[in-house]
């Protein structure tokens, strides 16, 4: 970061190391406004980039499907969400696993969000016309087995990714829209034909994060009973004990309640069924119909099983998720 230059905005990186000692890296970005520069820091922490499948906050039922998922040959995986939901994190820990000697995962972001060694990360440079569809092209090369490209943006990156798909690489992105259905429509906006779309998109994963609740102050929600419950999440059913809580607030959470986060997932694969949903003029209750058909659960039934656990509030699953009828 050039610190003289104030009057237009600039991104940068520190490292430092948190109390235990362990190595923390941070992003800056900062802005100009009326009265001064305004700065946000984001937090990585190395530990993140190498959660398991359960430490991410998947379910038994979908968490089976994601790994299932993960270990297909070649296609399309996309991760979707707004910014600072999780993609990066989801991505990073499915990837570290396959990402050995014999598994060359190569990936294209803007920025790098946090160096791993076990990839082949590569930057994007606008100054020098290095984009996400020329450093995808430049992979291709590389003789690739995974690959991640940080965003699917424009219709040349969206066909250079079906093309590395189509010839047998297993390509992972990330898209911003509401839900996972919601990102077929998004790719058909981008002006990628839909045979292409059903030919190489075999999945596509949705999430939010949702603040979880203290573990030191939290208590019994006696006014949230099994059957109001029940009743938020049909037509599916609640198994198990239900043990709602309610947040209270003490010193170990600075009397907020929450502590610490978990995500929501809602995943889409498609199949043979969702294919042919996928057509030039996509009916998106259709293919929505289809996909709960073949085990999709909605961001809020994620959220209220999270809730039947005691891991975090109703309310907080309607503030962070969409509706999905």
């Amino acid at each position: 970061m050039d610190v003289v230059e104030k009057r237009r905005p600039l991104d940068g990186r520190i490292k430092t190391r948190n109390p235990s000692g362990d190595e923390v890296e941070m992003r800056l970005s900062t802005l100009p406004t009326a009265f001064g520069e305004k700065m946000v820091m984001r937090i990585f922490d190395p530990d993140t980039t190498v959660k398991s499948i359960d430490a991410l906050g998947f379910g038994a039922h979908d968490g089976k499907r994601w790994e299932e998922l993960v270990t297909q040959a070649h296609g399309i995986i996309l991760v979707t969400g707004p910014t600072g939901s999780g993609k990066t994190t989801t991505l990073y820990s499915t990837l570290r696993r396959p990402a050995t000697d014999e598994v060359n995962v190569c990936t294209i972001e803007d920025p790098i969000e946090m160096i791993q060694p076990a990839f082949n990360q590569t930057q994007v440079q606008s100054a020098i016309d290095l984009n996400f569809a020329e450093g995808l092209r430049a992979l291709m090369r590389q003789d690739p087995d995974i690959i991640m490209v940080g965003e699917i943006r424009d219709l040349e990156t969206a066909e250079m990714a079906i093309q590395a798909a189509l010839t047998g690489h297993l390509v992972f992105s990330t898209l911003h829209t509401n839900d996972s259905v919601s990102a077929i429509t998004r790719l058909e906006d981008l002006g990628v034909p839909a045979y292409l779309i059903g030919a190489t998109v075999i999945g596509v994963l949705a999430q939010r994060p949702v603040r979880t609740l203290c573990p030191a102050c939290k208590q019994p929600d006696e006014a949230l009973s099994r059957e109001a419950l029940g009743e938020f999440v049909k037509p599916w059913r609640l198994t198990g004990a239900v043990k709602p809580y309610k947040p209270v607030g003490c010193l170990e959470c600075r009397m907020t309640g929450y502590r610490g986060r978990a995500g929501l997932y809602e995943l889409l694969t498609i199949a043979e069924d969702e294919r042919q949903c996928i057509t030039p003029t996509t009916d998106m209750a259709r293919l929505r119909k289809q996909a709960l058909h073949s085990g999709l659960r909605p961001l809020r039934v994620a959220g209220a099983m999270k809730v039947a656990e005691g891991l975090t509030t109703l309310e907080e699953v309607l503030r962070a998720t969409p509706s999905w009828e």
